[in-house]
């Protein structure tokens, strides 16, 4: 039987059962067969947040309140014969049950999209955060240097105090030699 299988290719092992032949490593496997439907988790996110923001508004809890009032009215004053659902009201409870298993999950799920959506935002926040330190950080270096660099330069007021001096000095030497000033002119 091993010398069958090797005939047809297959590679006998060690104890000389044929084993499947490898698969290649540098090739992608062929995708597995699904028994669910694809479909696109971006939309039935957003329709989950859609019915979350909907379960969370008044008009929701009016129209509930409403078609509860309704279906009890219904089946307690409604002739015997047109009553789907008796005093306990055991499948209103099936329904409410069966919309709030639906409902949490909804909820849940807007809800963990929102984090996700808050965490981007707050890492948005915190790269912008800290551009604008380092911003900032810059300018008071080139601030600071030019501060230092203007402490070397001659300002308006001390060239101003200077020319003054001088010509205090101018004063006072014609002042003190009243006579060779005229005799230079």
């Amino acid at each position: 039987m091993a010398g069958e299988d090797r005939a047809k290719g297959a590679p006998a092992g060690a104890s000389g059962i044929a084993r499947p032949p490898r698969s290649r490593l540098d090739q992608p496997k062929a995708p597995r067969r699904r028994l669910l439907p694809d479909y696109d988790p971006e939309s039935f996110g957003r329709l989950s947040e859609r019915i979350a923001r909907f379960l969370g508004t008044w008009r929701f809890i009016a129209w509930m309140t409403l078609v509860i009032i309704i279906w009890v009215v219904w089946n307690a004053f409604a002739p015997v014969t047109w009553r789907f659902d008796g005093y306990p009201f055991i499948f209103l409870t099936l329904v409410l049950s069966l919309q709030a298993s639906y409902a949490a999950p909804l909820i849940l799920l807007a809800q963990n999209r929102q984090a996700d959506r808050d965490r981007v935002t707050y890492e948005q926040d915190r790269k912008q955060s800290e551009r604008s330190i380092a911003d900032t950080e810059y300018l008071t270096r080139e601030i600071a240097s030019l501060r230092m660099g203007l402490g070397e330069v001659a300002t308006r007021d001390w060239i101003r105090s200077e020319l003054e001096d001088l010509a205090r000095d101018l004063d006072d030497r014609q002042a003190r030699y009243p006579a060779e000033s005229d005799e230079d002119r």
